[in-house]
């Protein structure tokens, strides 16, 4: 068995790389593949160095799995080409909502893996945290409506946004004028209340993932609307949702089954600190659930907060826990 990584160079590929280090899966090789700009560089590897190869001249067939971290254009020219001769598990939004891809979080769909056509798609990261909280949620009581707000940092947007933050910040505190690259506004010391495209209707790219995605994951019926901000947070993804069930719920019940919930722990100590923020959540593979709380103006809803490494969980962590159950099938 053997694995690759394009993209092995960017944010989630080296993070896919760290986790692969530390699993307990069992492979023979590990093949990093990058852009001509980074081929040739070395990247250390269960105490060996493995040199980066050029994607134009990778061969596909060397690895049984192999996982894309490259975005939606180079997955769009390259997965279809991969999958010829490769499991690919992607996480680029390209191939999520196409009816023949399993769009797959472990503890909550994965019979999703059952059907597939050599392509599987790693959901959005806020997608992921969430549905990991409404699961179970949904799968005892029955969920209506969910809406929620993100705030989501700036990791999300890759390297490049990451250094942007810290550049902006140094520029700020020395009264120096902020430039800004790759965001629409100043990111420092400021949210900006928009991810990705924005849709005739007024949402973003980013909101319709939210949508789409959790109807495919969980189910149809259920009506998402939600609010994607960028925030100058380094690490990790927090979430508002407002959850309504179908009927009354019993409160004590709801946090018991949030407290079982798969891949989730619950912090919820009703004072100073006594719940998650996103740099404690940094570097951990746990999706947190804090300020469990009913809705006073709605008797069948609840409010949560979320809270996880969008690094991990929400992209590199999900794709090797993907790789964990099709390593049981091969």
């Amino acid at each position: 068995m053997n694995f690759a990584i394009i993209g092995a160079s960017g944010n989630v590929g080296r993070k896919t790389i760290e986790i692969l280090e530390k699993s307990r899966i069992q492979f023979k090789e590990l093949y990093l593949v990058a852009s001509k700009k980074s081929a040739g560089k070395k990247i250390k590897f269960r105490k060996k160095e493995i040199t980066i190869e050029s994607l134009d001249s990778y061969d596909f067939s060397k690895a049984q799995i192999t996982f894309f971290a490259a975005g939606s254009q180079i997955a769009k020219e390259w997965v279809p080409k991969a999958a010829k001769k490769t499991i690919v598990i992607d996480n680029s939004s390209y191939f999520r909502m196409q009816s023949d891809v399993p769009l797959v979080v472990p503890e909550v769909n994965v019979e999703a893996l059952n059907k597939h056509n050599n392509i599987i798609s790693n959901p959005n990261c806020s997608t992921m945290q969430m549905v990991l909280a409404l699961k179970p949620l949904h799968d005892e009581y029955k969920i209506n409506r969910v809406v929620v707000s993100t705030y989501q940092a700036v990791s999300g947007a890759g390297k490049a946004s990451m250094d942007e933050l810290f550049e902006q910040t140094k520029d700020y505190l020395e009264n120096k004028q902020t430039k800004s690259k790759n965001f629409t506004k100043q990111i420092a010391f400021n949210l900006i209340p928009h991810i990705d495209i924005f849709d005739k209707d007024g949402y973003t790219k980013e909101e319709l993932k939210m949508t789409n995605e959790t109807k495919k994951i969980l189910d149809n019926d259920i009506d998402v609307t939600a609010t994607c901000v960028r925030v100058p947070v380094r690490t990790g993804h927090s979430e508002s949702i407002n959850i309504e069930f179908d009927n009354l719920y019993d409160f004590e019940n709801v946090i018991k089954i949030l407290k079982n919930a798969p891949g989730c722990k619950v912090i919820d100590e009703r004072k100073d600190g006594g719940y998650i923020t996103p740099i404690e959540a940094e570097g951990d593979y746990i999706t947190y659930i804090s300020r469990i709380r009913k809705d006073n103006s709605n008797v069948k809803a609840i409010n949560i907060w979320v809270v996880s490494d969008n690094l991990l969980k929400g992209a590199a962590l999900n794709t090797v826990q993907i790789a964990e159950h099709l390593v049981k099938k091969l």
